[in-house]
């Protein structure tokens, strides 16, 4: 059995997510970083955190999907809270920039690129990695990164082109391989020239996968994307899950024996 770690969940919305962590901890799940979208999802996930201590682990974020919905206050209020609990987090996440049309109908670039730097910063100044949702606007959100000085950051889920992706591992940083990488083209581009060393798994649940097939993941769908990625790269799946594993543990400075 492969010990893996499932590098971004939403768990804060997942039904039934007792008996889907214990179903990850059978298949081989060693670890969980639990992502925060807005205020309320930050305090469940530091709830979920707590009550699963040394197996989820939160990151606290706002996501750009998320700023439609808030003022200017609302906006302080949420990034003061995750300044508060940064003790408690393992990374700043889930960020980013999205600049689908119906992102930007909402939530303007120039909004969506303030707040993302601020956030950065706040990643930046307690040596904090951030996790970065970046559809549409890589080369934005690379440059917004390396801008912050920041050591850590993991591009998740990562479509762009090849140029940014080069880039983005020049600079020292990652990118994350979902059960997407079975299908969608450009990603399965991004994780085949991605060398191993810059890879992390992750399941983005319980975000629906498939094409003609269609499910809602959850964490033990980490193994679809291990699967994957052996088959784009031609390596077995022990190195993938060997080398992927320690690529977390070093990344988000896990305190796990492996």
């Amino acid at each position: 059995m492969h010990k893996l770690i499932d590098t971004h969940a939403h768990l804060d919305e997942l039904q039934n997510l007792d008996s889907m962590l214990e179903a990850a901890k059978k298949a081989g799940i060693i670890a969980i970083v639990a992502v925060g979208s807005n205020h309320q999802s930050n305090i469940r996930t530091l709830e979920i955190s707590q009550k699963h201590g040394h197996f989820v682990y939160p990151a606290l974020g706002l996501h750009p999907w998320e700023l439609a919905n808030l003022e200017t206050p609302e906006i302080d209020e949420n990034l003061r809270f995750i300044e508060q609990n940064i003790a408690s987090a393992v990374a700043v996440g889930e960020i980013g920039l999205d600049y689908d049309k119906r992102v930007l109908r909402v939530a303007s670039k120039e909004l969506q690129q303030e707040v993302l730097g601020r956030l950065l910063h706040i990643a930046s100044k307690y040596a904090k990695p951030a996790i970065i949702h970046s559809r549409y606007a890589w080369k934005d959100a690379l440059s917004l990164a390396q801008n912050s000085v920041i050591d850590r950051a993991v591009f998740h889920w990562f479509t762009g082109f090849s140029s940014v992706l080069r880039d983005i591992i020049d600079g020292g940083y990652f990118v994350s391989a979902t059960p997407a990488s079975e299908y969608h083209e450009e990603h399965r581009r991004a994780v085949k020239e991605a060398p191993l060393e810059r890879l992390l798994l992750e399941t983005d649940c319980p975000v629906t996968y498939g094409r003609e097939a269609r499910y809602e993941s959850r964490p033990t769908d980490v193994l679809r994307g291990l699967k994957a990625v052996s088959q784009l790269k031609g390596v077995d799946e022990s190195t993938i899950a060997e080398q992927t594993t320690r690529n977390a543990i070093e990344f988000f400075s896990f305190d796990i024996v492996f």
